[in-house]
């Protein structure tokens, strides 16, 4: 019989945890508010306690987070804008409930292994996943490995050129105000429209606005990663209204210079969604307890 694996998505208002083998094999799942540390992690264990034969559990979380299993600070939530969640030790939480190996990284790097695994990025060794929802940030997978670096890509945070003359809406992130994810989230088009995005019409001038932000951050992330595939999740990156535009908006941007058929001809299969929709994080954090109950 296969092995069972636990998984938690850990989001900044909601946790998923599940039991199973993979996105076509979940055995159980449940869902409840991201409260305090100490609430939240409790039901995590109890859904788990339930289920004496799983190999491993991953853990793929909000950030930003310590992933370095070497760091003295490994599991836990760094300085996050989430009330109460700075120092949570999430991995510690688990470990101190079972003795199971833990796996651990960011909610996007976990998505990211769920798509290499299940999803878009089947077959390719280099590519991002980028999730545009309340928040933006962005996993990489490099040379098949999850890149990590100093901590972990910050992908949402990267500067953006920002007309004020054509959008003098200031930004909203509390580091840098107009960064991509202070310009270009769900946060930010709501404060900038006066309505979530999820209401705003097809032919609203917020879809191309938001289209011009992402594809400024695609066209550095090609230039920087050389990825072989941009996979785009979260509420906002799926609306059906931005996918098109952006693609069109790349090819504009670059010019030309990345002569790749990859971009020059077939940019409807570079720039896509999720092949496992909303599942990916899930499936995800699944896939990391794989990953490290293969290397143990």
């Amino acid at each position: 019989m296969s092995k069972l694996y636990g998984g938690i998505e850990g989001g900044g208002t909601k946790f998923v945890c599940a039991v199973g083998t993979g996105p076509d094999d979940i055995r159980a799942e449940i869902r409840f508010p991201t409260t305090t540390p100490k609430e939240t992690l409790a039901q995590a264990v109890d859904f788990f306690k339930g289920y004496g034969d799983l190999a491993a559990i991953g853990i793929a979380c909000f950030g930003p987070l310590d992933p370095n299993p070497d760091s003295v600070t490994f599991g836990q939530i760094l300085p996050t804008p989430k009330p109460g969640w700075t120092g949570a030790d999430l991995v510690g939480a688990m470990r101190s409930a079972f003795d199971l190996p833990v796996g651990f990284d960011t909610d996007v790097n976990g998505a990211a292994l769920g798509e290499y695994r299940w999803g878009a990025a089947q077959g390719l060794d280099t590519f991002i996943y980028l999730t545009i929802g309340t928040g933006i940030g962005g996993g990489a997978y490099v040379n098949g490995r999850l890149l990590h670096g100093l901590l972990h890509p910050e992908m949402g945070h990267i500067p953006l050129p920002h007309d004020l003359a054509r959008d003098p809406y200031e930004g909203n992130c509390p580091f840098h105000k107009d960064c991509f994810e202070g310009l270009a989230s769900g946060v930010a088009m709501e404060k900038r429209w006066g309505q979530p995005a999820g209401t705003l019409p097809a032919d609203h001038p917020a879809w191309e606005l938001e289209a011009h932000y992402i594809a400024h951050a695609l066209a550095s992330y090609v230039y920087t990663l050389s990825p072989q595939r941009i996979i785009i999740g979260g509420g906002v990156g799926q609306n059906e209204s931005i996918l098109k535009m952006v693609q069109q908006k790349v090819l504009v941007l670059l010019n030309g210079y990345v002569q790749s058929p990859a971009i020059l001809e077939n940019i409807r299969t570079y720039i896509v969604n999720p092949g496992l929709g909303n599942r990916s994080g899930v499936a995800g954090a699944i896939a990391l307890a794989q990953l490290v109950d293969e290397e143990k």
